[in-house]
């Protein structure tokens, strides 16, 4: 009889595990938004839904991410709205090479283009960045797609600055220890990485001026204008000026279309958890969940925002 019910037990664990769901979730650097809003999710998901294990992987950020999506290595990732585009429409980055059955799940909030530099280098404006050291953001990221768009705009190629290809927590060390002078970081404001350098260095935000920003939206209208308020960081007194692109997440076109519904039903019944994660938590709405979406909506996201009259 003993023999019997362990058999049953283990057939019972086996059956479970067998039709378990395993969602990877791709996110950025450790010290940006993306991967604590993602550890949330992960958690929000398990706890949530039936035989669901979700799980948060830190990664190279949006670029990054899209591979994994496509090489199956990874369920749900963070994107940036203009990445995700690029990706969908085989242009930039993914020039020649479109992934066609990337699927939008939900936008999400601003991501602000941050220009942060030391304040003792003589850089007031983005034009100042020539001959400086500066960041762009991890190879293969979003930031360093909107940092030279950003650049060459104002006329700027990388050929006129010392490039260093950092993820945010590099930047931030490097700044700290003065071994660059600026650099670019794509991510809600407030971010971890610069809260860090301000804590110990005298910093300066840098304003992406009017001129920079009607050429950035002639030629990529993902691109919208935003305002860092003055005391988002220590010692940065002064609003400033900037544009922003927009967060959101992805996932492949195979993906359930009823798990992804309730993956959405369920990240929105716990927006207290994603706050409890990052302050940008509180713009996670499902009311702004398709503003700006760049790419074809999930059949699952269509269903849920449907049901909810958006």
């Amino acid at each position: 009889m003993k023999k019997v019910v362990v058999g049953l037990v283990l057939a019972v664990l086996s059956v479970s595990t067998f039709c378990a769901t395993f969602l990877t979730i791709a996110t950025g650097g450790t010290a940006g938004v993306y991967y604590p809003l993602g550890a949330a999710m992960a958690d929000i998901w398990t706890r949530n839904l039936k035989n669901v294990n979700a799980s948060a992987q830190s990664s190279g950020a949006s670029v990054a991410n899209v591979n994994l999506l496509k090489n199956k290595d990874v369920d749900v990732i963070f994107v940036q709205n203009d990445v995700a585009f690029y990706a969908y429409s085989g242009i930039e980055l993914f020039k020649d090479n479109p992934y066609k059955s990337i699927r939008g799940l939900a936008t999400l909030y601003p991501e602000t283009i941050q220009i942060v530099a030391l304040a003792d280098k003589g850089i007031n404006s983005v034009y100042d960045l020539k001959g400086k050291r500066v960041a762009v953001g991890a190879a293969g990221s979003g930031t360093e797609v909107n940092a030279r768009h950003i650049l060459m705009a104002a006329g700027i190629t990388y050929s006129d600055i010392k490039v260093q290809y950092l993820s945010f927590a590099e930047a931030a060390d490097n700044l700290k220890n003065e071994n660059i002078d600026a650099a670019f970081v794509t991510a809600g404001h407030p971010t971890a990485a610069i809260i860090d350098v301000a804590a110990v260095k005298k910093i300066t935000i840098i304003p992406v001026d009017e001129k920079i920003v009607q050429i950035l939206q002639k030629n990529y209208p993902f691109y919208t204008k935003i305002v860092i308020p003055a005391g988002t960081y220590k010692g940065v007194d002064r609003d400033t000026e900037t544009v922003a692109v927009k967060a959101m997440l992805a996932v492949r076109e195979d993906l359930s279309a009823d798990l992804v519904y309730e993956m959405l039903k369920t990240m929105y019944a716990n927006q207290k958890r994603l706050i409890e994660a990052h302050a940008k938590g509180e713009m996670i709405l499902p009311e702004t969940g398709k503003e700006g979406m760049s790419i074809p909506l999930h059949p699952g996201a269509e269903r849920f925002f449907k049901e909810m009259g958006l």
